[in-house]
């Protein structure tokens, strides 16, 4: 199966110095915690994972379409599309 979202891509995967001290801005708005985080490949736009409480990335996807997230995780590399269902 291949990904039919590839061109939302326009964001490169994040740097090591990117992903020091980032938080999900929504989880702190809220006062609530995350376990990992997921940055949006099209706009940059950072969330909480599906494994957090409240799944910001997901969030974000239904709300604006952006289907492709990566890993904001320290040594992480990898991306995922959420209508797809794939790792990319």
């Amino acid at each position: 199966m291949s990904c039919a979202h590839l061109d939302q891509i326009l964001q490169d995967l994040p740097t090591e110095e990117a992903k020091r001290g980032a938080v999900c801005p929504a989880c702190v708005a809220m006062g609530s915690g995350w376990l990992h985080l997921r940055v949006c490949r099209s706009c940059g736009h950072v969330g909480c994972c599906d494994s957090s409480p409240n799944r910001h990335a997901r969030g974000h996807w239904e709300a604006t379409g952006h289907a492709v997230i990566a890993s904001f995780e320290p040594r992480e590399r990898w991306s995922w599309c959420f209508a797809d269902d794939l790792l990319l």
